[in-house]
């Protein structure tokens, strides 16, 4: 499963097109947030990337979880969104 990475300052537009495409290759995705400001881009994302797979027929479903990461060598936890077809 392909991780996608998310920030704060990262685009909801570019993510939703690069979690489109992920979902086109692969069965499933999953998206990675530390902090509010990337879970509010990535939850933006996850919308944008919708609309741009329903008219192929594809629903999404995003299971939401708790992950722990490792950031410049410091233990952070990032919520995960696994985003799959329906």
């Amino acid at each position: 499963m392909e991780i996608l990475k998310v920030s704060a300052k990262s685009q909801p537009k570019s993510v939703a097109g690069a979690l489109a495409a992920t979902l086109r290759e692969n069965s499933a995705a999953e998206i990675q947030a530390v902090g509010a400001g990337a879970v509010n881009q990535a939850v933006k994302a996850i919308a944008i990337s919708r609309g741009f797979v329903a008219p192929n027929g594809i629903d999404l479903i995003v299971i939401p979880a708790f992950s722990d990461v490792n950031i410049e060598g410091e233990n952070r936890t990032a919520i995960k969104f696994i985003v799959e077809p329906r």
